[in-house]
């Protein structure tokens, strides 16, 4: 059965979807663009504060789920330049490793409100 969930402490969606679906033992977080939750604004200081905002962004969730980043199975980053790969990837280490998720990074070619990077997860809730 699938459950819905709302992020309380992190930042709100900015369209018409849940912050994380709940199914089977899985939890699916949409994608986290570096929006500062208490402004509701990008950070400021260029993809490496985004980056860490969005990191954070998920991990905000996934405390709310009685989850932590040990518990992300996949993530996908989608760069809006991905001459950024070797920052965003100095910052992700930080937040995910040592014991990493599986991963996809790919450039595209525009994210919502501009934004430099946006990651998406999908994490284990056993």
């Amino acid at each position: 059965m699938k459950k819905c969930f709302l992020t309380e402490k992190g930042p709100k969606a900015i369209g018409p979807y849940c912050t994380a679906t709940v199914s089977g033992g899985t939890a699916y977080l949409s994608g986290m663009l570096g929006i500062d939750p208490a402004t509701g604004k990008l950070a400021e200081g260029g993809v490496e504060a985004q980056a860490r905002q969005s990191m954070q962004n998920v991990c905000t969730v996934l405390e709310e789920l009685g989850l932590s980043a040990a518990s992300i199975l996949k993530t996908t980053v989608f760069l809006s330049d991905l001459n950024d790969f070797g920052k965003v990837n100095a910052i992700y280490a930080e937040f995910f490793g040592p014991d990493y998720p599986a991963r996809s990074c790919v450039q595209v070619a525009r994210l919502p409100m501009d934004a430099l990077l946006e990651i998406e997860a999908i994490a284990s809730v056993e």
